[in-house]
């Protein structure tokens, strides 16, 4: 049989193996040189989902569409060893995403899975009874190391058993996929079929899973009960309520946030929040502002950070839907106010200063207000960074905002 005779696989599956190829390069080395590196050790995951996604499509393609037969004159044995390091790989590359994933959802570090900054990415659901689980995740961890070896072995043997057939005297088989390489002399490719199959049905697989986290989030409509405060906690009272005489202007206010995650400044604001003000200028004693703050609406530029911020160890949205800020003890200073700001946030009281600039001009108050929490008080990321090796403690927390007298 010439090599002009021999069929070539198809375009597809051309496209698809190098693709795959050069992100698992990619991959090999990422995993070298993530070490105390989010940047990079979230692009790992992605990446990882990526090469699982197209090689479920990549299976799937390759049952609809049977590779070309293997060269007449390689030997049995070549034929054979040919055949389990195909396999080999092809378990590979959906076993070690999948190892990955799970190594992930067993982590006691609640770091969320953000696929190219893009798309939320869950957990998967029936590990979660395992997370923080040490033997688990020991014996996962050992699988997903040693697999990457023997994925780099399975390659070598792949590329050198490709490379002998081209070069020795028997029929090559490099020209079936290399695209494009050797022009007109290049054996003919066979008919595709089953496109939509492959890659529609992968493309859905990736859709329902991306479309989890929106449906349990839709669907958590009523918290759930709160805990008993543990020891050292306090447990909050209901606010007692407050007669306010300012109507606060929300288009005109904001409520925002920032600090500092791996050496680079973050901000954010909360979307939805609420403030009953009773502020008297020459009466401060009676003077009280109540503030409720939806946790879950705190928005980044950043969607790691807000999905973060969700977690359970951080606001923990859907056990605690919203905090309290209480101000009270107010005084005048030579440049505005002070007040005492009590932050009530999963069942823990925080108290801090709060300096405050006031412009009444008439009936309308401008407001320039800031104050500093520590998030370890609050026990906010003390699973995943108790040390701030990556965020700092200190949260700088900004009010500005107008409010008309009633």
């Amino acid at each position: 049989m010439s090599a002009t005779n021999t069929s070539r696989y198809t375009a597809v599956a051309i496209a698809l193996h190098w693709a795959i190829a050069i992100l698992i390069l990619f991959m090999i080395w990422l995993g070298w040189n993530m070490e105390e590196n989010e940047t990079r050790y979230q692009l790992h995951k992605s990446i990882g989902i990526s090469i699982l996604i197209l090689s479920v499509a990549r299976v799937a393609w390759r049952v609809m569409n049977p590779p070309p037969p293997l060269p007449a004159d390689m030997k049995p044995l070549e034929k054979t060893a040919s055949h389990y390091v195909h396999m080999g790989l092809y378990v590979l590359i959906i076993a070690m995403p999948l190892l990955g994933w799970a190594l992930v959802s067993t982590s006691k570090f609640q770091v969320p899975t953000v696929l190219f900054g893009t798309v939320s990415w869950p957990n998967i659901p029936f590990l979660g009874g395992l997370r923080g689980n040490e033997i688990v995740h020991a014996i996962l961890e050992t699988l997903h190391s040693k697999g990457a070896w023997v994925i780099i072995g399975l390659l070598v043997l792949h590329v050198a058993g490709a490379i002998k057939h081209e070069f020795s005297g028997e029929e090559g088989v490099l020209k079936r996929m290399i695209p494009g390489l050797f022009g007109r002399t290049a054996p003919p490719q066979p008919p595709a079929r089953g496109f939509l199959v492959a890659f529609g049905g992968s493309a859905l697989l990736f859709a329902l899973i991306a479309a989890a986290p929106l449906i349990g989030r839709s669907s958590g409509t009523s918290p759930a009960p709160q805990p008993p405060a543990a020891e050292g906690e306090a447990q909050a009272a209901a606010p007692a309520a407050i007669e306010a005489n300012w109507t606060v202007d929300y288009d005109a206010s904001e409520i925002s946030f920032a600090g500092v995650h791996d050496g680079n400044d973050f901000t954010g604001t909360f979307k939805d929040w609420t403030a009953d003000v009773a502020f008297y200028p020459d009466d401060l004693a009676n003077s009280a502002v109540l503030v409720t703050v939806q946790t879950g609406t705190a928005s980044t530029p950043k969607k790691l950070y807000n999905d973060s911020l969700r977690a359970p160890e951080w606001f923990d949205v859907k056990t605690y839907p919203a905090a309290t800020v209480r101000l009270s003890d107010f005084a005048k200073t030579d440049t505005g106010y002070t007040a005492t700001a009590t932050l009530e946030l999963k069942q823990r009281s925080v108290s801090t200063p709060l300096a405050f600039t006031l412009d009444i001009d008439g009936d309308v108050a401008t407001l320039n207000g800031e104050a500093t929490f520590d998030r370890k008080e609050l026990d906010l990321g003390q699973t995943s960074d108790p040390n701030a090796q990556w965020v700092k403690d200190a949260v700088k927390v900004t009010v500005t905002g107008k409010a008309t007298r009633k």
